[in-house]
């Protein structure tokens, strides 16, 4: 038997992280009866942004073109500060709590790393500190000591994210002020 389009409908809003059945339910309820406007616009932006979004060529961030807003800006990228995440959506959080000036690179796993490119940014940027801004985890800390040890020929200075980040917790989950304090209270390596 086909299901009904309502169904099929909270279905897919299911898929979405952190929207349980209920809330898949209540925002179906919103677009498909409610405010069929707003349903379409969301519709178009998200269209939109699938047909339009793409990765940034030098972080690896999420970019309209093949350079985000903030590699485009060379006054972050010569600030010599180089702030590397574990997700495309860290550099967003942390965007959003307005705290950091340099530039990021996001490594999501060991077998990604291409440090010919990164010692090549350290070069162009004139690099001089790696700020890690993982969240907290035993793979995290491996992560880190990794490229620690690969990069410490290149006269760095290694510093973490200060705890307050709770361990198994992702950045996009933290509120502003935690993750402010957590980038200002970095600790070095």
């Amino acid at each position: 038997m086909k299901k009904d389009k309502f169904e099929l409908l909270i279905e897919q809003l299911e898929q979405i992280p952190s929207i349980g059945r209920k809330s898949a339910l209540k925002i179906a309820y919103t677009l498909a009866i409610e405010n069929k406007v707003l349903a379409l616009n969301l519709a178009h932006c998200l269209e939109d942004a699938v047909n339009n979004i793409q990765r940034c060529d030098i972080c690896g961030g999420i970019s309209q073109s093949s350079l985000c807003h903030i590699c485009s800006d060379e006054s972050r990228l010569y600030r010599g500060i180089l702030c590397i995440v574990g997700n495309p959506k860290d550099i967003l959080v942390i965007e959003e709590a307005n705290v950091f000036d340099g530039f990021y690179l996001v490594i999501e796993e060991l077998d990604s790393i291409d440090f010919k490119n990164i010692i090549a940014n350290i070069k162009s940027y004139d690099v001089k500190e790696i700020i890690f801004a993982f969240s907290p985890s035993l793979a995290s800390d491996a992560m880190i000591l990794y490229i620690e040890e690969y990069l410490k020929g290149e006269n760095l200075k290694f510093s973490k994210i200060a705890q307050g980040v709770p361990t198994g917790v992702g950045l996009d989950n933290i509120d502003k002020l935690s993750l402010s304090r957590a980038l200002e209270s970095r600790t070095k390596i």
